[in-house]
């Protein structure tokens, strides 16, 4: 099995790991109740995607 010749350095793991790090999630107000969601996404409060009725709205929230 292969061996590393050489010790990675420090610098050399953090560039590598550079891009593992965690993002908050971005959210987007529903333009119909306000509520965050995530753009893109129906609203899981009103049920609503682009104007349009999608889901029925869920009583937990109201």
């Amino acid at each position: 099995m292969a061996h590393p010749k050489r010790r990675s350095s420090k610098a050399r793991k953090g560039k590598r790991r550079a891009h593992q790090a965690l993002r908050a999630p971005s959210l987007a107000p529903c333009p119909r109740c306000s509520h965050l969601k995530p753009p893109h996404r129906v609203c899981p409060q009103c049920g609503e995607y682009k104007g349009v009725e999608k889901l029925p709205p869920n009583p937990e929230f109201e």
